[in-house]
């Protein structure tokens, strides 16, 4: 894959604004670092594929995850060029698949032409959005102390999240101990995506280890984690009964309401041991 990397963003991931705070002993004048918020479209072979609102950092990241989750592409390879580029409305992630996935993707359009969207990012129709979903491969084990490590090791990770205390964060936790890759986003869908494609772009194993979330689990976190055949999925808030079932049907073991305290297991808790 050829990445073309525009000049220096012109609009950085966050800011710092003025703002009065109200406390105990009255009000001050004072600043917050709040993080930016930019239209993205997602541009394959000349036509938008989708436009999302995210963090203006990690865009061909954001650009290849997308493309992997959503089944545009299934290998990094498929996608010959990359160009990230500004415009005065937002980012364009320009890309151009190689011949059968530009094929394929022209006659889904096709297909897609007409319904009117079911809300879900990238998602044309109500049989996309509960569209099938693969299994997970098996053999990765996880020790409780392991889930425990990577939690309190997750925050000193997120240096936007520090800054603003307003994005969500995916992290992918490496069977040998340590993060291999942290991504946030305003957007709980992006962060993940980033993460994706961060992981493909580098090279990594997709299934040797655990994807962390610091946001809550519906089922599009699931099909997109279950697409990269992460066995593990492990979120610091509670799932929903549907991402419960979709993970149950992915044979991918979920956990939630991950605190310092202890953690839930929802599916498949022989990988915890």
């Amino acid at each position: 894959m050829t990445t073309r990397h525009p000049p220096k963003p012109a609009v950085p991931a966050s800011r710092s604004v003025a703002m009065t705070r109200f406390g105990l002993h009255g009000a001050t004048q004072d600043h917050r670092r709040v993080p930016e918020e930019v239209a993205v479209a997602l541009v394959h072979d000349g036509s938008t594929t989708a436009v999302m609102m995210a963090t203006p950092a990690d865009i061909e990241d954001l650009a290849l995850g997308f493309s992997l989750t959503e089944g545009i592409v299934a290998e990094a390879s498929e996608i010959e060029g990359l160009e990230v580029v500004e415009t005065g409305i937002g980012i364009e992630a320009r890309m151009w698949l190689a011949k059968p996935r530009a094929t394929a993707l022209a006659a889904r359009r096709r297909y897609l032409a007409g319904p009117t969207g079911c809300g879900l990012c990238g998602v044309d129709s109500l049989g996309e959005a509960m569209r099938p979903i693969p299994a997970v491969p098996d053999g990765l084990r996880i020790s409780p102390a392991e889930i425990h490590a990577a939690l309190a090791a997750l925050p000193a990770a997120q240096a936007l999240g520090a800054a603003t205390r307003a994005v969500h964060a995916a992290a992918w936790w490496g069977r040998g101990g340590g993060f291999a890759g942290v991504r946030e986003d305003v957007g709980r869908h992006n962060a993940l995506d980033k993460l994706v494609g961060a992981l493909a772009a580098a090279g990594q194993d997709r299934t040797d280890g655990a994807v962390f979330l610091t946001s809550r689990v519906s089922v599009e976190m699931i099909q997109k984690a279950a697409v990269i055949g992460a066995q593990v999925l492990v979120a610091v808030s509670a799932p929903t009964a549907l991402a419960i079932r979709t993970a149950e049907q992915a044979r991918m073991t979920l956990v939630g309401v991950a605190r310092r305290d202890g953690f839930e297991v929802f599916t498949r808790p022989d990988r915890v041991c």
